[in-house]
């Protein structure tokens, strides 16, 4: 599955979050007021987007009245694959080296770095 994952775009994955928020299958029209909060893109611009993305095996278009859209990746595979691709290509694998970076940054708040102690504790036998 990741090698589907890794080949959509940002602008893709556009169209998957609304695919995913969704819980269900979706018609261009439904994709298009949905994103209508978010983004100037034109019917052409999400049909292509949408077309590319069938095309790489990430959705499925089933043909009813008309064309229903649904999402054959889903938003936690997709998480997961680019959370590791950047911890693979930035931090060297390391993800110690991740959670450092955003505490030496101070992109993590006290309250960020207790829910990361508690979420530690788990499974830890000092309970």
């Amino acid at each position: 599955m990741s090698s589907l994952v890794s080949k959509i775009t940002d602008s893709e994955v556009e169209i998957m979050r609304v695919l995913w928020s969704a819980h269900s299958e979706l018609t261009i029209t439904d994709i298009r007021k949905m994103l209508e909060e978010t983004s100037t893109w034109e019917t052409s611009t999400i049909k292509t987007l949408l077309r590319r993305l069938c095309e790489k095996g990430v959705v499925l278009a089933t043909k009813k009245e008309v064309f229903y859209y649904t999402p054959m990746v889903s938003e936690a595979e997709y998480n997961e694959y680019t959370t590791q691709s950047l911890i693979d290509r930035v931090y060297s694998g390391s993800a110690k080296k991740l959670v450092a970076a955003l505490v030496g940054n101070k992109k993590l708040d006290a309250k960020d770095i207790k829910e990361l102690k508690d979420l530690f504790k788990v499974g830890d036998g000092d309970e």
